[in-house]
């Protein structure tokens, strides 16, 4: 069978990583196996479907290159052949209407199938007894059962189902005594009548469940008992995502439908719409939600969510792209930097996992940092340039392209560039804790003064020079080799960590580096000398 994916989403937002991820997954699926990734806008949610959504998911997959076969179906420009599947399903008394709202208006709703010796899907489990609260009625009609069971402090628990889920349905009351059967009644309750059984303790039935085998989950089962009949169009006369996005599986030949585990409640129902409109399911697989590091969903609040968050930052495509493709996926080996054509030769959704899957910035953080790092120089400069000012750094300073070649290889994500400000500026902001740790030794307090002493009869400042200044000070101040290293850097950066000190000295120039170490002197003294 050639395989045939989906990338349908709701443009009702931004796109979310989860959404995109689907996409990820869907897509490399369909290059994996030689098959064709569709895409189906969804829009039937008119209020909240925006051109502004739909052009932004458009431009979150072309950045990512999420390229799709074949035209963009609209869900909306197929609602008459939605309409004629619900009409369908209402003539073989598969669907009925419901009570009428406010407005006199019923919904269409679908019918969980009482007669299933034709349907695979569907299986018995065996008998069942439930207990009943006394104080409340059993009431059967063709829209369900609705009973109630005793809590643990007895008091009543409301419950409601469709009524292919009581098969043989007795209740009995105190004594026993079997005081409605289901069997009975059924062609009276299928014409329209309704009863109340009043002092029923207990109710036994016969339990059905919809099963399927998902290719990532295993084998799924949900009883018909804990599932009511569904609305497939509103009472204003539009169709419902549920039978919809069936109806629109079937007209594009969907193979498989790979989507996110928060689906799987829909999906017990759509494999009974399939059925009911005489198709063939097709087949599922269910992928791990992205959850944060405390196991919940993960949302806007844990920090970036959206595509267009981590485009703004400096996030890589590929990068990005490269992260999620591994979220909740493996391929097979210790690999994690994996080019496209890597991911695509590799993608099973066998190799994909049922947990799970944790978002780790720190994890994409370094993937970035690793495409980053095999930019070309002019590519990584102009990418830097993009968000050069945001950080507080003008990006036609004379130094911003030497800069930039030599914090590259540290640069992770849009954010770095905050760490390049000492190189253009001389407010630093300071890093206390190895300040007071370096400069409350006087040896070392004397050794920078000696330094910056030393700076005036330098002729010329380039790396090397630097270094053998550093070591010319070191040997005559009695300091071990490399003493002064650190408490230069934080002169120069005002922090313990940065690139090849001798090039960010040499970049500094010495007469600044001979004021930065009068500041760093001073700054110790005011704030964090043991007088203050």
């Amino acid at each position: 069978m050639s395989v045939r994916v989906r990338f349908a989403p709701s443009p009702t937002g931004k796109v979310h990583i989860g959404n995109i991820r689907t996409a990820i997954f869907n897509w490399l699926f369909a290059r994996h196996t030689g098959g064709e990734f569709l895409l189906r806008v969804e829009d039937t949610d008119i209020e909240r479907s925006t051109r502004e959504a739909i052009d932004a998911m458009f431009e979150c997959m072309e950045w990512l290159g999420l390229d799709h076969d074949g035209e963009i179906i609209y869900q909306t420009s197929r609602t008459s052949e939605h309409i004629a599947a619900a009409q369908q399903l209402l003539a073989e008394d598969q669907a009925y209407y419901g009570e009428p709202d406010e407005n006199g208006k019923s919904a269409l709703l679908f019918r969980i199938p009482w007669d299933t010796d034709n349907i695979p899907a569907v299986r018995t489990v065996g008998t069942v007894e439930l207990e009943l609260h006394p104080e409340s009625p059993l009431n059967v009609s063709a829209a369900g059962v609705e009973f109630a069971q005793p809590s643990r402090k007895g008091k009543a628990m409301p419950a409601a189902a469709t009524l292919a889920g009581f098969k043989a349905l007795k209740a009995f009351d105190a004594d026993n005594k079997c005081v409605f059967e289901l069997d009975g009644n059924l062609d009276a309750i299928r014409a329209g009548e309704k009863f109340t059984v009043e002092g029923a303790v207990k109710i036994s039935f016969t339990r059905r469940e919809v099963f399927f085998t998902d290719m990532i989950k295993g084998e799924l089962a949900k009883p018909f008992d804990s599932m009511k009949d569904l609305v497939i169009v509103r009472g204003n006369g539009t169709p419902v995502f549920h039978l919809a996005n069936v109806c629109d599986d079937v007209f594009q030949h969907i193979s498989h439908i790979v989507r996110g585990d928060d689906h799987v409640e829909n999906t017990y129902r759509h494999i009974l719409i399939f059925n009911a409109l005489g198709y063939d399911v097709p087949q599922y697989a269910h992928m791990p939600m992205i959850v944060n590091s405390e196991g919940k969903p993960f949302s806007k609040r844990d920090g970036d969510a959206f595509v267009g968050d981590f485009r703004e930052k400096g996030y890589l495509p590929q990068a990005l792209f490269n992260y999620l493709s591994l979220l909740g996926w493996s391929p097979g080996d210790d690999r994690e930097k994996m080019t496209r054509d890597e991911m695509v030769e590799a993608f099973m959704l066998e190799r994909v996992k049922s947990s799970a899957a944790q978002f780790d910035y720190t994890k994409l953080q370094n993937m970035n940092g690793m495409y980053i790092a095999e930019m070309s120089t002019d590519d990584f400069v102009q990418w830097a340039t993009c968000y050069a000012t945001a950080a507080g750094i003008d990006p036609n300073a004379p130094l911003f392209r030497t800069v930039a070649e030599l914090m590259q290889s540290r640069t992770r994500n849009a954010e770095s560039l905050v760490d390049w400000k000492y190189f253009f500026s001389d407010e630093l902001l300071y890093n206390d804790k190895p300040i007071k740790k370096q400069l409350k030794n006087q040896d070392i307090r004397d050794g920078l003064t000696a330094y910056k002493n030393a700076l005036a009869n330098l002729n010329g400042y380039t790396p090397e020079l630097v270094e053998k200044s550093i070591r010319t000070v070191e040997s005559a101040a009695g300091l071990d080799e490399g003493k002064l290293n650190q408490p230069l850097r934080l002169a120069a950066s005002g922090t313990n960590s940065g690139a090849d000190l001798y090039l960010t000295m040499a970049l500094i120039g010495k007469e600044k580096m001979s004021a930065r170490i009068d500041a760093l002197c001073r700054y110790f003294d005011e704030n964090l000398s043991s007088g203050n």
